[in-house]
């Protein structure tokens, strides 16, 4: 059910979910569906502040626990492209817990990585099913970003699953 096209300087992922267009796109639009599936296996969304509309701010607080007690990541960006059940494109960046960027280094990204990358989520109509793309440039194929996209669309499978029942 899953594809992940190789490509040295973007994680792209391909899925088919048993759902219409409309609630694959509200996951997507909406910050209390987007805290239920968002981040790889082990993480929570305690925070989702999402203004999806063209110019909107967004931020994410991604948490874990860990022996040593709860860690946080946050993210911050803004909506580039917002159409309606069909494209959403953003910009992604780490930040503090107040939305102010932090480079890479601090966070201890190996050189090279972009302080801001960009997901393109585009949905597609397929009679009642929808199969979504999901670029996230900036984000090698083979990085740890990858995997956790995909753990994420496990989760977003799950609770689409459970939001039909």
């Amino acid at each position: 059910m899953s594809e992940q096209t190789a490509s040295k300087d973007a994680v792209v992922v391909e899925r088919i979910f048993e759902a219409p267009i409309d609630l694959v796109w509200q996951m997507w639009a909406s910050a209390e569906h987007f805290k239920q599936w968002y981040g790889p296996h082990g993480f929570s969304i305690p925070v989702a502040k999402m203004d999806v509309q063209v110019g909107g701010k967004r931020l994410v607080c991604m948490e874990m626990q860990t022996p040593d007690g709860s860690r946080q990541m946050w993210t911050t960006g803004e909506y580039l492209e917002v159409v309606p059940t069909t494209r959403l494109v953003y910009t992604d960046s780490m930040a503090d817990a107040d939305g102010n960027v932090l480079s890479p280094a601090a966070m201890g990204m190996p050189e090279g990585t972009p302080e801001t990358t960009q997901v393109t989520v585009v949905l597609e109509d397929l009679n009642g099913r929808t199969k979504m793309t999901m670029t996230h440039a900036g984000v090698p194929a083979d990085s740890p970003g990858a995997s956790g996209w995909n753990q994420a669309f496990e989760k977003l499978a799950a609770y689409i699953e459970s939001s039909q029942a």
